[in-house]
């Protein structure tokens, strides 16, 4: 399968720039998520690479090859829609089968494909029927059998599981990345929904007003994310400003809305003293205060009920230190808090994570 490498892609509508001179590689093999909210170019960066749209600058190359002006048919890409985009007229095996139809590929050999390409999507059977019978989530496979019977230089995936519901979202997202990693696909993956994400990718690329903010993996941009956007976006943070007072080898020492904090020293991000900054902990990261305390960051405050939301498996619960409030993941929950009462909780220097500040307007995903 074929590495993809994009350098300095800018994509303009008349006077509206969709991707600003945007750069990545996406190793043979790997699959890479495309993730931001609507607007960000996400759409436009993978329809880039298939060949949909010709950008205005820069350059796409499969391995060692400049497939910048190639047209779509000659790029040999997979490609699966939001819409599934199947012919209701055919059947499943001529639905499958159709890029082989245009390629020429002999009767004999067409059959087979298709019939390797239907078994390794489970739909092992179904070639006579009639798509208008198919289920959703069958529908689903036959749009990746149909990409993958081609057997593409990599696979481009928009949105294909916004149109089925919860339960399905979840059983076909695990089929998607069996059938990635067991073919060696390289894939480039478009969604909105961060738990598709952080479930099956091998490296995530988080996209804002067309232009990657952060490229890593699941768990770098869920735990390390390096600003307030990726931070915001990816899950739930408990996000308040900060000024660092020290820094040294032994941590980072700020103050801030909750009290004196230390963040553990991070070679990406070292602030130095006097800088401003954001403070970023994750809900799950509070944890009720040992005694004594494993951590030097000790925050006490009041949990009341009037923030408690039950969510089966979890409950969120509001800790209040003076003016401000922080989500607290509680596991395994009562389905009600108690009344208002004194607690403690601590949250590891590993887990205070330090962001720069930006101004004002430019630091949330929109």
């Amino acid at each position: 399968m074929a590495a993809v490498t994009v350098k300095d892609l800018l994509v303009r509508y008349d006077t509206a720039v969709a991707l600003d001179r945007v750069s990545l590689a996406v190793g043979s093999g790997e699959l890479l998520m495309l993730l931001g909210p609507s607007g960000c170019g996400k759409t436009t960066l993978l329809r880039s690479i298939a060949g949909f749209i010709h950008p205005d600058a820069g350059s796409i190359r499969f391995d060692d090859e400049d497939v910048t002006g190639r047209p779509t048919h000659l790029r040999n890409v997979g490609m699966v829609f939001q819409s599934f985009a199947l012919w209701p007229h055919m059947t499943v095996a001529e639905n499958v089968g159709f890029g082989l139809r245009e390629r020429r590929v002999p009767k004999p050999e067409l059959a087979t494909r298709v019939e390797e390409a239907l078994a390794s999507t489970r739909m092992a059977g179904y070639g006579p029927r009639r798509v208008d019978e198919l289920s959703g989530g069958e529908q689903q496979r036959v749009a990746l059998a149909r990409a993958l019977v081609i057997k593409p230089r990599c696979l481009l995936l928009d949105e294909p599981l916004s149109n089925l519901d919860a339960k399905l979202r979840q059983s076909m997202r695990e089929e998607i990345r069996r059938l990635c990693k067991s073919a060696g696909l390289t894939t480039i993956y478009v969604t909105h929904d961060q738990k598709e994400a952080l479930a099956i990718a091998d490296r995530i690329a988080v996209m804002q007003k067309g232009r990657i903010l952060q490229i890593g993996t699941p768990a770098e941009i869920y735990r390390q994310p390096r600003s307030r956007a990726v931070a915001t976006f990816i899950g739930e943070t408990n996000l308040f400003e900060g000024r660092v007072v020290a820094a040294d080898a032994s941590g980072i020492r700020v103050d801030s809305a909750i009290g004196a904090l230390v963040a553990a020293p991070d070679p990406a991000f070292s602030p130095a003293a006097g800088s401003e900054i954001w403070i970023s902990i994750r809900p799950e990261c509070l944890r009720a205060a040992a005694s004594p305390p494993t951590s030097p960051n000790v925050l006490r405050g009041e949990v009341r009920d009037d923030g408690s939301l039950y969510l089966g498996e979890i409950a969120e619960r509001t800790l209040h230190i003076g003016a401000a409030s922080l989500t607290r993941y509680e596991l395994n929950p009562t389905v009600a808090a108690a009344a208002t009462a004194a607690a403690s909780f601590e949250v590891a220097p590993e887990d205070v994570v330090l962001l720069p500040r930006e101004p004002a307007g430019t630091g949330a995903a929109e």
